[in-house]
């Protein structure tokens, strides 16, 4: 055995390997030209405009600064042309044909419509996007909000889309108003709900509806879509910026692509009273569309608008391992924050007792019940007791009491989540992790089956 000062002779140098390098492009895009790129997940790439005007999603990128994407498909598109310099790999090309321009008159023509609605005093377009799975749906509700924004408006973006979360979760259900820039790096940007950021933070109003399809159960999606509904339009009213600026709602691609969903299309036209309807990407449903709300009017005698617009060619498939990994980051985040801040979330032990849980009732639940029995009269939910199949689930922690009935608690809003950490059935406790020290045994928790969460937060 050596004993290190003793004698021995001195170290050998050790040689390293030499850290990758990731290669630096410069690319050079002409005017009405669009710069696409995929970012795995886990990988990451910086961008910087050296010269020229360029946007992401409608949202203006500066000159020599630096922008990281991590995980992401997205694009960035120049008016006028400009130099781009981009560290790091990852999927791209660059396309000359785009929708752009039907997509900015779209706005303009929303513009027109918003300062009608100002000069008299009145609620501004109420705007419905919809659209198969994949038809850049969101991309466009994003640009729409970016460009009125850049216009000195203040957009209510609604999400109706538990799939993915707008400023939340997944599985949650939200209405944001929106007054200041959107954090392309973020996607919408951030909320307390989520982590700090150098772009103000927006305030949602977040109701939990827990599954991932609406039409698995659409007794619990429709009730949420009218409160969710009421909500924004309460606060449409209380400010006159947002009043005049309107709404732009953002749908689930799964409702644009069967019978079913046109139902609840109709349900979300009737309760947001919309008075314009996008239709990217489908001749189909675009004829469905004209043939259903055609002759409709809404709540205040409007007819309904209905436009369609092609789909963009840089809308890629996101499959459901993508959508996973996706949602799992996004619910990582948060509890811990990203790259730029690290937050400290708290754990706490309850116990069974402590606790009162609600889970779900999916549809199929009760469809074989006897006699004519409605999914209703057993409830949205199910109280039931911690078990071990609640390990690494998010639960919904409400603002509501424990002694409310469950339609009070189904239109109440979101206070938080947490997250399962541990199950002790032994014991009776269960170990949970929440994003700050607040005592929640006095409010109740909805348990839902999305997001689903594959591995463990704590590892």
């Amino acid at each position: 055995m050596s004993i290190p000062g003793l004698g021995q002779a001195a170290p050998t140098a050790a040689f390293l390997a030499p850290i990758p390098v990731a290669p630096t492009v410069v690319h050079d895009l002409q005017a009405n030209s669009e710069w696409r790129f995929e970012v795995d997940i886990g990988e990451k790439i910086d961008v910087k405009i050296l010269s020229g005007t360029a946007e992401i999603f409608g949202t203006e990128l500066a000159v020599n600064h630096l922008y990281t994407f991590r995980g992401a498909k997205s694009s960035i598109y120049t008016w006028h042309g400009c130099r781009i310099e981009v560290t790091g790999v990852c999927e791209e090309y660059t396309a000359e044909e785009t929708p752009m321009t039907q997509y900015v008159n779209t706005h303009f023509a929303l513009e027109k419509l918003r300062d009608e609605a100002e000069r008299d005093r009145r609620e501004g377009p109420r705007v419905l996007v919809v659209g198969p799975t994949n038809s850049g749906k969101t991309s466009l509700v994003k640009l729409l909000a970016a460009y009125a924004l850049r216009m000195g408006q203040q957009p209510m973006v609604i999400n109706t889309d538990s799939r993915e979360g707008l400023l939340s979760i997944p599985g949650s259900l939200t209405a944001t108003p929106f007054a200041s820039i959107i954090d392309v790096e973020q996607g919408w940007g951030s909320s307390p709900t989520s982590t700090s950021t150098p772009v103000p933070v927006k305030l949602p109003l977040c109701y939990y509806y827990g599954l991932g399809n609406p039409e698995d159960n659409t007794k619990l999606y429709k009730p949420i879509i009218t409160r969710l509904a009421l909500a924004a339009t309460s606060r449409l009213t209380d400010d006159p910026a947002i009043k005049s600026t309107g709404m732009i709602i953002d749908t689930p691609g799964v409702i644009s692509q069967g019978k079913g969903g046109f139902d609840l299309i109709s349900h979300i036209v009737s309760e947001f009273s919309v008075n314009t309807i996008l239709v990217i990407g489908s001749e189909r449903l675009h004829s469905e569309m004209l043939r259903r709300f055609s002759t409709y009017r809404t709540s205040t005698g409007e007819t309904i608008t209905l436009v369609k617009l092609d789909k963009s060619g840089g809308c890629v498939d996101r499959d459901d391992t993508f959508m996973q990994l996706t949602n799992e980051a996004t619910v990582k985040e948060y509890f811990f924050g990203d790259t730029r801040t690290t937050l400290s979330p708290h754990t706490q032990s309850l116990g069974y007792d402590e606790v009162t849980v609600y889970k779900i009732r999916e549809a199929h639940t009760n469809s074989f019940l006897p006699g004519g029995v409605e999914e209703t009269d057993h409830g949205l939910y199910e109280k039931v007791e911690p078990n071990a199949s609640m390990q690494h689930c998010i639960l919904a922690v409400m603002y509501a009491s424990v002694s409310d009935s469950q339609d009070t608690i189904r239109d109440a809003s979101v206070m938080g989540f947490v997250y399962v950490a541990e199950v002790d059935e032994t014991k009776r406790r269960l170990k949970v992790l929440a994003p700050m020290n607040t005592r929640m045994t006095d409010r109740p928790m909805i348990w839902g089956s999305w997001p689903e969460v594959a591995v463990s937060l704590m590892g």
